[in-house]
């Protein structure tokens, strides 16, 4: 058997500095994911995603590694989120009015059908809530910026401003979709003020 992936090691989209604002090109990714809207912190929906996602994740982890001899590290929890006024992110922060989808990535080696078995497999004995809800589908987010934010949620709001006011137009981008985040940390159990979160931008050329 090969040995053991860490996706947050081995892909470039998952590289970033705290305090850098950095320009990549994100490839097509297929994720599982669950939509939702409303504040994270008091939406049954949000925690009831996350309840759905990682069962699904694990048993794609270990049907990967005794059907295709290929292991790796369950790859980090991520978010999109987006709102009628983006302004929200970064002013008011008014979390009632934000839309989000949490998604974790699949590794491209995985065949639609071992997918479609590992639901069926978690939905056989005690289905999670929002397994209904599950689905699949490639994210092809294309030119980004990122940075790595380093403590709390409520804190990044100073680090978009920069990102989305500053950074970006000055780079002679413009904002094209939706705030991504990474969470290296698992925010259920890390204290606040140590999560370690990619905050992701993606961008296209500004035309002059």
């Amino acid at each position: 058997m090969s040995d053991k992936v860490d996706f947050k090691k081995t892909l470039d989209a998952y590289q970033a500095r705290r305090g850098e604002f950095r320009i990549l090109e994100v490839p097509p990714t297929r994720y599982l994911m669950v939509d939702g809207d409303g504040d994270p912190n008091s939406s049954p929906d949000f925690a009831a995603a996350i309840e759905t996602l990682y069962p699904v994740a694990y048993k794609l982890k270990f049907a990967s590694s005794r059907g295709l001899s290929r292991d790796y590290v369950v790859p980090p929890l991520e978010g999109r989120w987006w709102a009628e006024d983006m302004s929200v992110f970064t002013g008011a922060r008014d979390k009632s009015r934000w839309s989000w989808t949490l998604m974790i990535m699949v590794p491209e080696w995985l065949p639609d059908d071992m997918i479609t078995a590992a639901i069926a497999t978690v939905g056989a004995k005690k289905p999670p809530p929002r397994l209904d809800d599950l689905r699949t589908a490639t994210l092809d987010e294309g030119l980004c910026v990122q940075t790595l934010h380093l403590g709390s949620f409520d804190d990044e709001a100073p680090v978009l401003e920069r990102m989305h006011h500053e950074f970006i137009p000055d780079n002679d981008l413009r904002m094209s979709g939706h705030h991504h985040e990474i969470y290296f940390s698992d925010f259920r159990k890390v204290a606040p003020e140590k999560l370690r979160t990619i905050l992701r931008q993606p961008v296209e050329r500004a035309q002059r």
